[in-house]
């Protein structure tokens, strides 16, 4: 019984949307032992219903409108993705340019470039803070309409 209880939450969990084997180990840690969770989630694995790829690749499809490299990185690294998952997910996110996101995210915040350091520093800050790099931040808030020269 404990075990069809903790399989139809780890399904209901599932059927929200996609989650690292750790994430979901965390959310059943609560209602069983640490064997039956691990015994749950390597079945869950053979019958492919749970995946760290695949919930790589949907996190980075459904955050990399709004955020950086940087932190989508960091995001799928704490939910406990390996090194090579995040790359190879980051990857096939290739089809958009990294500067071309920022220019994206910054034109739906701020629409106009900064009259002085200040509001540079505070626009710079709002990028750094989603994710993109110093040397994105630096180009796009130099040419904000990404314009070449």
């Amino acid at each position: 019984m404990a075990g069809a209880t903790l399989r139809e939450r780890a399904l209901r969990l599932l059927a929200l949307r996609e989650h690292s084997r750790s994430e979901l180990a965390r959310k059943l840690a609560a209602h069983a032992s640490k064997d039956e969770v691990e015994t749950l989630l390597e079945r869950l694995i053979e019958l492919d219903l749970l995946s760290d790829a695949r919930f790589a690749q949907a996190y980075v499809r459904s955050h990399a409108s709004r955020f950086g490299v940087k932190r989508m990185r960091h995001e799928l690294a704490r939910r406990g993705i390996s090194e090579p998952l995040v790359d190879e997910a980051l990857a096939s996110e290739s089809g958009t340019d990294e500067l071309e996101r920022a220019q994206a995210i910054w034109q739906r915040k701020y629409g106009t470039a900064p009259l002085d350091m200040k509001e540079w520093a505070r626009q710079a800050r709002f990028l750094q803070g989603r994710g993109f790099s110093t040397d994105v931040i630096r180009k796009l808030l130099k040419d904000p309409h990404h314009e070449p020269a």
